[in-house]
């Protein structure tokens, strides 16, 4: 009775840890999004009304480069934006077994944003990156493995390989969610004195924040993959 009771104990705590973990991944993620979206709607108050006007900030201005460039910049945020909020659901699930059909056509928006923001990025941090040589080395290196895993993934999905393209979606949506994590770093670095963007002082920690984010991010997801060998897409959606 007692050896009963006790591993019954022991299969509820195993079920309430197993099912804390996703609500957690999920939190950290929603976190990291809001972030993002916070960060998105800063750029648009102070950017729409010098686009508008014409005016131009200063050179030591951090939204000078947004005054000087809004299309390349924008074409970069805009997808990037949209590829934040639905990628979340493409990885769902509940959503891709529920809603197929939704998912499908939901993942040619969510491509297609993806490809746009990671060209783009690659393309604004070499052009005028903020965080100078570490920024523009980032953007090239993490940009062209963005855009890599997404040609796999689709590819993957095209084949009817489901894992494939599950795993190789999951290591996209890693690196750009470390736009989040950026802006976590550029915070805590403004905290202690190293980054002071308001008056463009320690512009190469924004650079390291740049680095620390994706490096983290792309480590997170292959630990992530690594301990889930088997982490699939039901065969069946891949399925007309």
């Amino acid at each position: 009775m007692t050896e009963t009771s006790g591993a019954a104990r022991r299969t509820r705590l195993i079920g309430a840890m197993c099912g804390a973990r996703p609500r957690l991944r999920w939190s950290i993620l929603a976190l990291l999004i809001a972030v993002v979206l916070v960060s998105f709607a800063i750029r648009l108050a102070v950017d729409v009304p010098n686009i508008v006007t014409g005016t131009v900030p200063g050179p030591d201005a951090f939204e000078q480069r947004y005054a000087l460039h809004p299309a390349a910049a924008y074409l970069h945020m805009v997808p990037g934006v949209v590829y934040l909020l639905g990628a979340p659901l493409q990885l769902s699930r509940r959503f891709r077994s529920q809603h197929l059909r939704a998912h499908r056509r939901l993942g040619r928006v969510v491509l297609a944003a993806g490809l746009i923001t990671g060209v783009a990025a690659i393309v604004v941090g070499v052009w005028f990156p903020y965080g100078g040589t570490l920024e523009a080395s980032g953007a090239v290196v993490f940009g062209a493995w963005f855009l890599a895993a997404l040609v796999l993934a689709y590819r993957a999905v095209r084949r009817r390989d489901i894992a494939r393209h599950r795993r190789f979606m999951i290591r996209a949506f890693a690196v750009g969610l470390a736009v989040g994590t950026t802006r976590v770093w550029v915070g805590l670095f403004q905290a202690v004195g190293l980054l002071a963007i308001q008056n463009n002082a320690g512009t190469q920690w924004f650079g390291v924040a740049f680095w620390f984010a994706l490096v983290m991010h792309a480590v997170l997801a292959e630990a992530y993959l690594a301990a889930r060998p088997t982490v699939i897409g039901r065969t069946n959606l891949a399925t007309s």
